[in-house]
């Protein structure tokens, strides 16, 4: 897709470095938890469409424009507990944010289907769906590719499994597709923490660095484990990283900064400098 912004003289002096702001969410299809006795009392509102819903989704797209580059995990593709509805697209669409795309993981009959999705200010070059290893399938891994030189940012969005064999399996198998990548963004719920021995493996294994500190996300009433990440490779630079605090499901959404040199950074019309 070409903008009219993408024809405009370039500066005749480029700034040395650009920001991007990154957000990764659990969306959990759009419902909101608010305490753990709600996972039961609201189990039959979790399997059917509600205006509730949609207000939560409204209340997200207004968050949304702050950031650059989104991760989405348990969207709903479209079933019966989202009304048929796109979350992805939906959230997109409200939000003003030009670019998206979605990986259907583990659709349920018709009724619920779950996404992790990819919500974009710039175009990406290519996007790459990639199964995860599962003994239940229904994981996956979505890359995203901003350029198609070697150098260019690569952002994998991923929703890890619950079980720590299978999550050794998945960053293990993470790991190798990131691995020929310099310039590397991996964000998602990996219901896990960082110190934990398969996220040790993962940082053996490819240039994605452990952050400096947790920044707990779960449960969103009481943030106490760090099980959403934004992780970056040794060559970019992160400025801050924080919980928003706005609970919009029952993990709080995590932002990070990060700094870009010009040449890496992806060309879009509001690109924050």
């Amino acid at each position: 897709m070409t903008r009219a912004a993408d024809h405009a003289a370039p500066d005749k002096k480029a700034p040395p470095e650009r920001r991007l702001r990154l957000l990764s969410c659990n969306i959990l299809a759009g419902a909101s938890v608010q305490r753990y006795s709600e996972y039961l009392t609201r189990s039959i509102n979790a399997v059917l469409p509600g205006r509730s819903k949609l207000d939560n989704l409204d209340r997200l797209a207004e968050v949304l424009p702050q950031f650059d580059v989104i991760g989405l995990q348990e969207a709903d593709a479209g079933s019966l507990r989202s009304g048929f509805l796109n979350q992805t697209r939906y959230l997109a669409e409200a939000s003003g944010l030009p670019f998206w795309s979605h990986q259907p993981n583990r659709p349920m009959a018709r009724l619920a289907h779950s996404a992790n999705g990819l919500i974009s200010r710039m175009e990406p070059h290519s996007v790459y769906d990639y199964p995860l290893p599962s003994r239940i399938p229904g994981r996956g891994a979505l890359l995203v590719r901003y350029g198609a030189e070697a150098e260019a940012l690569t952002v994998m969005i991923a929703h890890l499994s619950l079980s720590a064999q299978a999550r050794a399996r998945q960053l293990a198998f993470i790991a190798e597709v990131l691995h020929g990548y310099p310039n590397v963004v991996l964000m998602g719920d990996l219901n896990t923490e960082a110190h934990s021995a398969e996220m040790r493996h993962l940082f053996a294994r490819c240039s994605l660095q452990p952050p400096a500190q947790p920044t707990p996300t779960f449960p969103s009433w009481k943030p106490r484990r760090a099980l959403d990440h934004i992780l970056l490779s040794g060559s970019l630079q992160l400025e801050r990283v924080w919980a928003l605090p706005q609970a919009f499901s029952d993990h709080l959404p995590l932002a990070a900064e990060i700094r870009l040199s010009a040449t890496l950074a992806p060309r879009a019309h509001r690109l924050r400098q």
